[in-house]
């Protein structure tokens, strides 16, 4: 069993962290994952320059079920287009992709671990999906992979179902289970106390505990430096913020608060200046604005804010009350 977690200050020297940049699959889902190869070749030197441990290229979603003309080829992540990138990547960042329950063929298309670049499976669930993300997680594990659980979705969750999905994915074989806030609507305050929890159970089994957060109500960062400082230790991040609707942590204000020497901001910042800034230019939008806000307030999925930002609309009144219908 691992030694349990100690909670840190904010000055804490915290060589057991990972930071793991999602910015290939979470920002995909604002341009379909369309990344053009400069851009995602660019964001693997990086990554590795400023000392990021992971590097998730997307999804290994199923081609059965997804177009593939509609679709970047990170919505798939073909091990050869992996490897276009990063050949046998002899570096020290690993390799991950995510991989959906319900989404992903993954006894076809996750190969043995021996003839793939991936080094991590990131699994996705619901809570009612608990069984089948073990199935996937143990299937992994004999395929020789690292392997995480990200819990989507928690805060429409109680504290019996919490515990109970908490006890059955650490009897598994996975490595890190993830506190994640779909919805962006957890303030600093529940984060703490669900990173206690979380962190009672996977001490218990010898895991691991990671965060992924969303910036609705622009706490991304803060509730990630809530989690770190209770001992979670895998962090999600994307360079910008880039990600679906709000978007989450920033990778260059993660790197900048991080104590630890063998992270470094200069990579980060000189790639959004080559990349995200024109890609901005060019229309692709995504971070903080009203109506993710009021989607958080109200702890509600933000596909209603997402059509709201495509149709242009500025009626946040009669927004704010279409979802309180709904509520």
């Amino acid at each position: 069993m691992e030694k349990k977690a100690q909670e840190r200050t904010l000055m804490s020297y915290t060589p057991e962290i990972k930071v793991v940049d999602c910015t290939l699959r979470d920002g995909g889902l604002v341009n379909d994952f369309f990344f053009t190869d400069e851009f995602v070749k660019d964001l693997y030197q990086a990554n590795i320059k400023a000392g990021v441990d992971y590097m998730e290229f997307g999804y290994k979603a199923s081609k059965e079920m997804f177009d593939v003309e509609k679709f970047g080829k990170w919505k798939f992540c073909d091990d050869k287009d992996i490897r276009a990138v990063v050949g046998d990547n002899k570096t020290d960042m690993k390799i991950s992709v995510m991989a959906d329950v319900g989404r992903c063929d993954f006894k076809k298309d996750i190969l043995n671990k021996k003839d793939s670049p991936v080094d991590l499976v990131r699994v996705a669930t619901y809570i009612n999906t608990i069984p089948a993300a073990v199935e996937m997680i143990e299937d992994c594990t004999k395929k020789g992979y690292e392997t995480t659980v990200n819990i989507m979705a928690i805060s429409k969750s109680n504290d019996v179902d919490i515990d109970a999905a908490l006890e059955l994915l650490c009897k598994s074989s996975v490595g890190t289970v993830y506190l994640v806030d779909s919805y962006g609507s957890l303030y600093p305050e529940q984060v703490r106390r669900l990173s206690e929890k979380y962190l009672e159970v996977a001490d218990k089994y010898g895991k691991k505990v990671g965060i992924h957060a969303h910036n609705n109500q622009q706490l991304a960062f803060a509730n990630t430096t809530e989690a770190i400082i209770k001992g979670v230790s895998y962090l999600d991040a994307t360079v910008s913020g880039m990600g679906r609707g709000c978007g989450n942590c920033p990778s260059e204000l993660l790197l900048g608060f991080l104590k630890n020497p063998k992270y470094s901001i200069n990579p980060i910042l000189k790639f959004i200046e080559q990349h995200i800034v024109p890609l901005r230019a060019s229309g692709v939008i995504w971070g903080y604005d009203v109506p993710y806000l009021l989607t958080g307030l109200l702890n509600q999925h933000p596909k209603t804010a997402i059509q709201f930002m495509k149709e242009k609309r500025e009626d946040y009144h009669n927004f704010y009350l279409e979802l309180l219908d709904n509520f």
